[in-house]
């Protein structure tokens, strides 16, 4: 169980059983979305967001050549491109495929995981990764931090 879980326990492993979990409700309890057009296009719309956001955010990484992993030490304090926009734009990008998938498959029922993912998340990773910015670049985090959300 500990190799499982240590497996398990990063970011797209949470994604991964959050989107099993909203498509497992779906195939245990059909029938739980209203059957709107919409939530098909905005599920797409929400997905390719949330694809556009990693993707931004991995090429600020790539550019300052600092890691993407989660709870390593990061050479370099990325502030600029997405990072003007939100802290965390990967882990928006998570909640937004999340969110966007449980739209595209109708079960609205689910909309709850897209929240209790954040919540996991935001336990999980961003906070002890916030600390560790704070530890290493110090007020430049805390002014950065004061001006851009956590989230959106």
């Amino acid at each position: 169980m500990g190799t499982f879980f240590r497996w398990i326990d990063i970011p797209p492993g949470w994604l991964a059983l959050s989107v099993g979990a909203a498509w497992g409700l779906d195939a245990l309890v059909p029938g739980l979305g209203f059957g709107w057009s919409w939530s098909r296009v905005l599920g797409d719309g929400l997905i390719a967001l949330g694809l556009g956001a990693m993707g931004l955010a991995l090429w600020e990484f790539l550019r300052a050549k600092t890691t993407f992993i989660p709870r390593q030490v990061p050479s370099a304090f990325l502030k600029r491109g997405i990072y003007r926009l939100t802290r965390n734009p990967i882990y928006l990008g998570d909640a937004m495929i999340l969110a966007g998938l449980i739209l595209r498959w109708d079960v609205l029922a689910a909309l709850p995981l897209v929240p209790a993912f954040a919540a996991l998340i935001t336990r999980r990773f961003i906070l002890g990764e916030e600390a560790g910015l704070l530890a290493a670049f110090g007020d430049e985090f805390i002014e950065w931090a004061a001006q851009v959300r956590r989230w959106l």
